[in-house]
């Protein structure tokens, strides 16, 4: 069945995968760095600090596969997309690497050395790791949306400075409030007393922000970014923008309303449809170039062969019900609130 699929039809499921990963692992990841990133507003004492660690703890390694998974299929399903990606951006990706693993190291060490200096600088870590990572994917996307300086040779004629311009930096900003957010809801969901009070409050106070960003943001896509071409050419799409608007929509009603896991999902839906809105603005690109268009980075241009995308969707559609599955089930297990009482465990954090 799926070797009669067209080799076009193949390319563009693929394009469709790439996004869905990259949103999977913004929902996913996003409530964890968010919660990192909120921690010394939102923690009055160690044992709520405790708590943010706890909150988070069983999922963040689980959340981070989706960045690999993500990253993966750039290099197996568009190999000269990977390239092009890495190359370019590769300093904003080698700081958020190494963002990435402080931010492990603060998990698993926090709690090995019994030192107020030493749970300091794991807590430095966990929150420069959390806040480093929403920014700079925010920044890269952003850069992405808009074009970045590449040649017909895939040469990046940029640097990382030439990064951080005004529309990189709102996408930073954007992506940072965006998780933020997501990660208060996700506290607030997992806490109880002050913790939780101060977390939905911390929320309701986000989504202003959100949505203010959120306008200032499209405003700045028409003007810096294409994105906008293939709505106006194909008018039915501009229902991935509407359905994002909904989303923060609806969120606000159910913050107002206290229902914090349908208020979390709505936050989920906002940012699936955010991404789709810049992945579907970018098509066919998948790196569009600001200097020279033909020297754009497609998925007709960057697509492995027909017999790769075919062997890795079948794959695919074996394995990833069962990483689901088990995701799923982790989150069934551990979404219980958390009190003091917890933090007595031996495994907690």
């Amino acid at each position: 069945m799926l070797e009669l699929l067209p080799y076009e039809y193949m390319q563009n499921i693929w394009f469709f995968i790439w996004g869905l990963l990259w949103a999977i692992y913004f929902i996913l990841d996003g409530f964890d760095l968010g919660i990192g990133t909120l921690m010394p507003f939102i923690a009055k004492n160690e044992t709520e600090r405790r708590i943010c660690y706890n909150a988070t703890g069983p999922f963040w390694d689980g959340n981070e596969v989706w960045l690999i998974t993500a990253g993966g299929v750039t290099f197996a399903a568009f190999p000269l997309a990977y390239a092009t990606m890495f190359s370019a951006l590769y300093a904003p990706l080698l700081i958020l690497l190494f963002a990435l693993i402080f931010r492990a190291v603060s998990f698993e060490y926090r709690n090995k050395v019994d030192s107020p200096t030493w749970r300091t600088i794991a807590d430095v870590c966990q929150t420069g790791g959390s806040f480093l990572p929403a920014l700079l994917l925010g920044v890269a996307f952003a850069n992405l949306f808009q074009g970045i300086p590449i040649t017909e040779k895939g040469v990046y004629m940029g640097n990382l400075f030439g990064l951080l311009n005004l529309y990189g930096i709102a996408g930073g900003v954007l992506f940072v409030i965006m998780f933020c957010l997501h990660g208060a809801l996700f506290l607030a969901i997992r806490t109880v007393n002050g913790l939780h009070e101060r977390a939905v409050a911390t929320a309701k106070m986000l989504w202003a922000y959100l949505a203010i960003l959120t306008l200032v943001f499209l405003m700045a896509t028409a003007q810096y970014t294409p994105l906008f071409d293939n709505y106006a050419h194909t008018p039915v799409l501009v229902i991935i923008p509407l359905l994002a608007v909904a989303a923060l929509a609806c969120l606000r009603f159910f913050l107002h309303s206290e229902w914090l896991v349908p208020a979390f999902a709505a936050s989920a839906l906002f940012i699936l449809f955010v991404t789709f809105f810049g992945i579907v603005g970018m098509f066919p690109n998948i790196i569009p170039s600001n200097i020279a268009p033909e020297a754009s980075v497609t998925i007709a241009r960057a697509a492995s062969s027909h017999l790769t995308l075919t062997i890795m969707l079948a794959v695919s559609l074996l394995c990833v019900p069962v990483v689901i599955g088990y995701q799923a089930w982790v989150y069934w297990v551990f979404t219980h609130k958390l009190t003091k009482e917890d933090m007595e465990s031996d495994h907690a954090y």
